[in-house]
């Protein structure tokens, strides 16, 4: 049985992103395979989904729900989890075959290589696949230093890519970002629909624009002057295979 492992908290992703997930997961496993969704609010989750509550942390308020919760994954035992596990962010769309994600590099942790940060050996955390009961270090270090650590790293994939004992980055055509990856640079972003490339597996959203956003052109911001050169083009595949 493959695992593959989401977390839900708070209301930015409801419901409807897991059971999209799930969806999606079925469509592009051959083998049996099964998603566990770490929750605080189970409700309305397809019952085909094993929810759990979210997994105890000794975490600072400000930070309790950002990326640094994904620390709590870290520690065994773990739910009934055991063995290698597929971790995959709510926002992001399977295009291409997971099977193989389970078989590369079997027992090492994977992760993207961080698209902002090429060959300085950082991981990204929106796709990860770690083994169960190992580098627990990680997750104990961080309840007893949490403060220092945060406050050395900045960003739990900066701390997870420094103390882990070995991390090996997925090939590159696997996993790519909506926004660093695939949407054309600035002028093009306005006249040219970002592209699908043959072997992607997942599509990573990270920050804005979700998805759904992304699908219909919209690319919400915070600074308005920022629509100057970030801009993405209604992209008609994301429909095609969130859902």
């Amino acid at each position: 049985m493959q695992t593959v492992v989401c977390m839900k908290w708070g209301t930015r992703y409801p419901a409807l992103y897991v059971n999209r997930l799930w969806s999606m997961i079925k469509r592009h496993t051959t083998r049996p395979t099964r998603l566990v969704c770490f929750t605080d609010d189970a409700e309305g989750v397809d019952d085909a989904v094993a929810t759990f509550p979210l997994p105890e942390i000794k975490i600072a308020d400000d930070i309790a729900y950002t990326p640094w919760r994904k620390l709590s994954l870290w520690q065994a035992p773990l739910a009934d989890l055991s063995g290698d596990v597929l971790f995959l962010d709510l926002d992001i769309v399977i295009t291409g075959h997971l099977d193989a994600m389970f078989d590369f590099k079997p027992g090492t942790f994977c992760a993207c290589e961080n698209w902002t940060q090429m060959g300085q050996g950082i991981g990204n955390t929106s796709v990860f696949r770690w083994h169960v009961g190992k580098n627990t270090h990680i997750f104990n270090e961080f309840e007893s230093k949490g403060e220092a650590i945060r406050k050395k790293y900045g960003i739990e994939q900066v701390y997870i890519s420094d103390v882990v004992d070995k991390m090996v980055f997925w090939p590159h055509e696997w996993c790519v970002s909506f926004k660093h990856t695939l949407v054309p640079t600035w002028p093009l972003n306005f006249f040219r629909t970002p592209p699908l490339p043959e072997g992607t597996k997942i599509v990573a959203f990270t920050g804005k624009p979700d998805p759904d956003e992304a699908a219909i052109g919209k690319w919400p911001l915070s600074t308005p002057w920022k629509r100057i050169y970030k801009y993405a083009r209604p992209t008609p595949w994301i429909d095609e295979h969130w859902c």
